[in-house]
């Protein structure tokens, strides 16, 4: 076998040189040692790491959950060891499971848990033998190690093997918890995930795959679900709504509430000495799986430990590199679950406030530094490096709808009751208050001018309803309104600018509401959002999408500005920076367009900057039909399966069946028998006093008093999930290491000494130029044209007729090649380069540039001047012709026209006696000359008077619109 240290026969040739060895005499060759050269290329990756590089499907853990590895044992194995150690849950804290193996006996289901290490495990025991309609689950408290788990397996199946045995029936990462339709329980897993997010070590997950098992179905069972076609039918609906598509869930960090509020409540926790006070305490507006959170609840004690609450919108996280710091965005939306359904079917709001379409946007911004939400010290959830930003799009908050039973796809819109008090309006924005504190700020986008009234008719009812609310706010809560007709302004595009607007609102928004900074006492750059911008159209899709992701584009600046990345919180379009922020975006206005209106974004921000007018107007029409197919036809599909899911439909003996319902219009808003005997809200004092407070970040980052000596984990256990100690973890699988920027969307500029300028805040040219800039037509009506060089004299006039030859050569500018700038030959600033043919674009720059210089500094050559004064003179210089002889001094324009008549033409020219009839009869005048008589009636200059002597007006009529 060859030696590890020898040389390679053929070895690279490298810049750097072996160091030199002084000379000694006790010395020889054979006791140096040999080095291999060194080369600047990093070593070539084996192919299989080269193909695990290049899958970005690969996470650092499989998306398919690893079931319990279980290990067959003798029967003297399954006694317990006498010196095994049995810690109950409370002993150490709450520990949740991580992942799921369901295992089967014909009796029973037994669901193991293990902790984030995989060292610790639980057991759930299910009957399957229970009654109809009962639950029966039995919580094992107790942690076991993987040899006693493995033990009480073993255990469970050789006490079963008469009836078959325990068998492996799935692997999870989670359980969503239990729902019910006619009769039997039904347990939802989560089967795949995929990792989308990182915040402070906290990994946020997509879900991927579900399963739903059925808790009494099995070879022996007396229910089966082939023998209930209402059953069948029930899991039909459900199976309608795709699980699998913008669902997100996270083991240790509530999604279901923004940063500040997860920072502001473990603050508070730290004063109050509490533990991990957001544990359990989720947002229940966004828990989509709440209807089957609740059945768990009841049946176990440590409901928190074993299913996952999961939220419904979107999730996405990018990275920016600048100069080797990276900066993560990362975009959060959440949908409520309250009136929550498809587009038509779900307008305005209920009586409750809630409103449709309603979905909470959060754009955190962070330098990952550090890992944690905590700052060095240890300060607890202190660290400055996050920012976070809240904005709001909803349903106008009135009781308006839309009849999409017809095959228009703009039905009519109707307000269902109008209301002088707008009391849904006013629980509306009290909820608001509630959630975000004050000032909250209107943008309103619907059409202000339309043919048919439609949006217009929700304009004029929402500003009044803003106006009865704002006279009963303190003057400094008052909510600031802004309507502003954006589909109007796009379509005058040209008189307008859409963006500048919208940048003009953003800026207003952000210097009303701030933005979050988290920091501690050290530090001292800590900032609260205090307010929210809540943004509306009538389907809040498309121009909401739009005007969302210009705020965001300015709260993105104020965001780098606190982190101290940039100076001025300003930042230009075509930027890496804003163009990953339009690509989060536009995937965020996409994938919630899907979830209400059935379609993709049908107007972009291309359509609003006209930047891909070519591309972008096919795309919309194709996203319109779409939307009106899906609207049409699966809209009601999808309405049941969300209120079955939702569990605003339950059934019940003797009530009719979900598909058989003409509306659910009762499925969504409140039973008035539930209010009738209650008393009703003021009408002048809708709101909560203490909502219009504002927040206070605490000061405290310290734990003191009992809990003073509690290990970081007490707080924050972050380090097990993120760094996964004793697990093996590889570079090219870890999401951190595959989070990075498309740099397609960013070409790279060089700079002036041939680098390239890798800054994500430098502006370049928009890609959409670049693509379209060979293939937009070139208009017919303009062509640029230069004058020639070589312009030939014209040929010099003889004058025969008096011996006099003159030479003559033609200065007028109307018959020359026009040229509206003054560039002649020799003149300054035109070169050979410029005459010839160019880039058209070059061309237009080149000459627009010519003309703003030429007006600022005009000049008059020599011709021009000669030209004007001919132009001046020419009508009182005219010759009074009473010859033929030629006068001493001729007109040059009298001398072409006699070059131009020869002497034949003018031989031939004689006058018929026919002409001078003609002339003779119109020199004649009558003795009364405004007197029509019948004779003239024949003559064409009086045919205005033959139509009104017919009865015709001599006038043409027009309508004329009322």
């Amino acid at each position: 076998m060859a030696s590890s240290s020898r040389t390679p026969s053929n070895p690279p040739n490298n810049d750097i040189q072996s160091p030199e060895i002084p000379k000694h005499d006790s010395i020889t060759p054979s006791d140096i040692p040999s080095f291999p050269n060194i080369s600047f290329s990093s070593p070539p990756l084996p192919a299989r790491a080269v193909r695990q590089l290049n899958s970005d499907e690969e996470d650092e853990e499989p998306a398919t959950a690893i079931s319990f590895q279980r290990s067959t044992s003798p029967a003297l194995a399954l006694q317990r060891n006498k010196g095994a150690e049995y810690q109950k849950v409370g002993e150490q804290g709450i520990r949740k499971m991580h992942r799921f193996s369901l295992y089967e006996t014909a009796s029973r289901f037994y669901l193991v848990g293990g902790d984030v290490t995989d060292r610790k495990f639980r057991i759930l025991k299910i009957d399957r033998t229970s009654d109809q309609g009962e639950l029966n689950i039995a919580e094992d408290e107790i942690l076991y190690t993987r040899k006693e788990m493995n033990q009480l397996l073993n255990a469970v199946d050789d006490g079963n093997k008469a009836s078959g045995g325990l068998k492996l029936r799935c692997s999870a990462w989670g359980m969503l918890g239990f729902i019910r339709f006619t009769e039997s329980y039904y347990m939802l897993l989560i089967t795949k995930r995929s990792q989308v997010a990182l915040l402070g070590g906290h990994y946020i997950y997509q879900i991927d795959g579900t399963e739903l098992v059925s808790l009494t179905t099995s070879s022996s069972s007396r229910f089966k679900l082939d023998r209930d076609p209402e059953e069948a039918r029930f899991v039909a609906i459900l199976s309608n709504l795709d699980l699998s598509r913008s669902f997100y869930f996270s083991y240790s960090y509530d999604i279901t509430r923004s940063l500040q509020h997860n920072v502001v409540q473990e603050r508070q926790s730290l004063l109050q000495d509490l533990p991990r006070s957001s544990h359990g305490h989720y947002n229940q507006m966004f828990v989509w799986n709440h209807h089957l959170l609740d059945p768990a609840s009841k049946s176990l004690t440590n409901m928190n430990d074993w299913c996952i609450p999961i939220v419904h919108g979107f999730v996405e996280q990018r990275a920016l590199s600048l100069y080797g710091r990276k900066i993560y965005i990362t975009v959060i939306a959440r949908r409520s679950r309250f009136f929550a359904g498809a587009r038509f079917l779900k307008r305005g709001a209920n009586d409750l406030g809630y409103v449709a379409n309603d979905v909470e946007t959060e754009q955190i911004v962070s330098e990952m530094r550090t890992t944690s939400f905590h700052a060095p010290g240890p300060e607890l959830y202190a660290n400055p490096a996050y920012t976070s930003y809240v904005q709001h799009r909803g349903s106008i908050p009135l009781h308006w709808t839309q009849d999409s039973s017809g095959v228009t796809p703009k039905p009519d819109i109707e307000l269902n009751l109008l209301d002088p008090f707008y009391s849904a309006a006013a629980r509306h924005f009290d909820n608001l208050f509630e959630r975000y504190g004050a000032p909250v700020y209107v943008l309103n986008l619907v059409k202000a001018r339309e043919r048919t009234p439609r949006e217009s008719i929700l304009l004029k009812e929402y500003t009044n309803a803003i106006s009865y609310l704002n006279q009963f706010l303190p003057e400094d809560k008052k909510i600031f309104y802004k309507a502003w007709d954006m589909s109007r302004a796009s379509k005058r595009s040209r008189e307008q600018d859409v963006i500048g607007m919208l940048e003009t609102i953003a800026k207003d928004v952000i210097s009303k509401t701030g933005f979050f900074r988290n920091g501690g006492i050290q530090s001292g750059t800590m900032a609260l959002q205090n307010g929210i911008a809540r943004t509306n159209c009538i389907d809040c899709l498309d121009r909401t999408n739009a005007a969302q992701f210009v705020i965001g584009k300015c709260a993105l600046g104020h965001q780098l500005q606190a982190l101290e990345i940039i100076r001025d919180a300003q930042i230009d379009f075509d930027t890496e920076a804003v163009n990953v922020l339009s690509q989060m975006y536009h995937v965020h206005g996409d994938t919630i367009a899907i979830q209400y209106g059935g379609s993709h974004l049908v107007n972009t921000m291309a359509t609003y900057r006209r930047t891909n007018q070519w591309t972008s107007h096919s795309r919309d029409m194709v996203e319109s039909f779409k939307r009106y197919y899906n609207n049409s036809f699966l809209d009601r599909q999808r309405q049941e399966a969300y209120n079955l899911f939702l569990g605003n439909y339950t059934y019940a003996q003797g009530q009719p069946m979900l598909w058989d319902l003409s509306t659910d219009y009762y499925l969504h808003h409140e039973d008035p028998r539930a209010w009738s005997g209650k008393n009703r809200r003021s009408y002048t004092q809708w709101f909560t006093p203490h909502n219009l407070d504002l927040q206070a970040l605490p000061q405290r980052t310290r734990p003191v008093g009992a809990i003073a000596d509690k290990p970081l984990e007490y707080f924050d256990d972050y380090w097990l999930e993120y760094y996964r100690p004793l697990a093996i973890s590889s570079f090219v699988k870890m999401f951190s290491y595959k989070l990075n920027a498309d740099q397609k969307e960013a070409p790279h500029k060089a700079a002036q000494d041939g680098h390239q300028d890798s800054s994500p805040f430098r502006a370049r040219a928009s890609t959409h130029e670049h693509e379209n800039s060979e293939k937009v037509p070139s208009n017919k009506g303009v062509t640029i044209a230069y004058p020639p060089n070589n312009l030939a004299p014209k040929p010099a006039i003889s004058l025969s007729g008096a011996g006099l030859k003159t030479s003559l050569r033609k200065s007028s500018q109307f018959k020359q090649p026009h040229d509206p700038f003054g560039l002649r030959e020799g003149q300054e600033g035109v070169t050979p380069s410029m005459e010839s043919s160019q880039d058209k674009s070059n061309v237009s720059l080149w000459t627009l540039d010519q003309f703003v210089s030429n007006s600022l500094s005009p000049s008059v050559v020599k011709s021009e001047v000669e030209e004007y004064e001919y132009y001046i003179n020419h009508p009182m210089k005219l010759p009074l012709v009473v010859s033929t002889e030629l006068p001493s001094n001729p007109n040059r324009d009298l001398l072409s026209y006699i070059q131009s008549t020869s002497a034949d033409v003018v031989a031939n020219m004689h006058t018929k006696d026919d002409d001078i009839g003609y002339f003779t009869n119109f020199l004649e005048i009558a003795n009364d000359p405004l007197t029509v008589t019948v004779a003239d009636t024949s003559k064409k200059r009086y045919k205005a008077y033959r139509q009104f002597m017919k009865g015709k007006s001599l006038f043409k009529q027009q309508r004329v619109d009322a």
